[in-house]
């Protein structure tokens, strides 16, 4: 069972089983795993209590995994900043887990309702498909397309920041190459590109830097678009075959569903949000994944506290017994 909130709109929805449309869809960062959740898109009761479904079917954590330490992170990003010097990378993304076990409990409806007060301007979402149990939120847009007039929307986000501070070079030079990519593969689907000024997009307790696109497709070519576009730079680097190589070199964890992407399909519209702002759960551990994107002029002690900044978008909103 799943239960969401589309951005900017309060209404609790879930999915009515009883046909076999592919309502909403999960896509793992590599493209190798996907959970559906077949059926049409209802209005759920905000009232009801969908704890027990929640934790009842909890897996416990056979990952024995263990998080890095910061000092870890920081050599390691080292060694990615090298990288990317040495073979003149505009960025490449490094992500990393945090993992609580010292907790009894989670208040499930609380902490979703918590969540969901905190972004408003995102897809918010809480999940257990038996197997998979997972909740986040986040307001980037992969692709919005409007099945009767063609319209394709999506941006650009990146660089990180808290609201109260002010650019630097870094951040405007990691968003430039992201804005680029996204560009050249509009251009390929149409002559056409409506592209906006850059501007803040604030999510909760921080900032990014966002471009907008918008054109016209031809409907066949919705999924070849999606697939060129993901994994986007902001969530891998550039060049993307390159940057995939050297994440599944450095980092500590496969990413599963993290920086992967969610489909859903409405009557009017097909949405892709991408998952960054997430937190897989078990029944004895949590799992929240952050990462950030390196530039040679990255800092390895800034990357870890934006990272830091990052992982209060789902801890925070937690309810947790101890």
């Amino acid at each position: 069972m799943i239960y969401f909130k589309l951005p900017f709109n309060e209404r609790l929805y879930s999915i009515d089983s009883n046909n076999y449309n592919n309502a909403i869809s999960f896509y793992s960062y590599d493209g190798l795993s996907r959970i559906n959740f077949p059926g049409s898109i209802i209005e759920a009761d905000p009232s009801v209590s969908y704890d027990p479904f929640i934790s009842n079917e909890l897996q416990t954590d056979s990952t024995h995994s263990v998080a890095e330490t910061k000092d870890e992170y920081c050599k390691t990003l080292q060694k990615i900043i090298e990288v990317i010097k040495e073979n003149n990378l505009p960025k490449l993304v490094y992500s990393r887990r945090k993992i609580f076990t010292d907790f009894k409990s989670i208040d499930y409806r609380e902490s979703f309702e918590n969540l969901c007060r905190a972004y408003p301007n995102a897809f918010r979402y809480l999940f257990n498909d038996g197997r998979n149990a997972w909740m986040g939120a986040f307001s980037e847009v992969l692709g919005k397309f409007n099945k009767s007039t063609h319209e394709f929307e999506t941006m650009a986000l990146a660089g990180t920041l808290p609201i109260t501070d002010q650019w630097s070079e870094k951040e405007i030079e990691e968003q430039k190459p992201v804005t680029r990519y996204i560009q050249e593969i509009l251009e390929k689907y149409s002559d056409q590109v409506q592209i906006s000024e850059t501007y803040d997009h604030i999510s909760g307790n921080i900032k990014h830097l966002r471009t907008d696109f918008k054109t016209n497709i031809k409907p066949e070519d919705l999924d070849r678009l999606i697939e060129e576009l993901h994994p986007t730079p902001a969530v891998c680097g550039i060049p993307k075959d390159f940057c995939n190589e050297n994440i599944r070199k450095y980092e500590k964890f496969p990413r599963e569903f993290y920086a992967g992407y969610i489909k859903v399909e409405t009557e009017e519209s097909i949405l892709y949000f991408v998952n960054l702002r997430c937190a897989r759960l078990y029944r004895d551990a949590l799992h929240i994944f952050v990462g950030g994107g390196i530039t040679s002029q990255s800092n390895p002690e800034k990357e870890w506290i934006e990272t830091e900044l990052k992982s209060e978008a789902i801890l925070k909103s937690l309810s947790l017994s101890n």
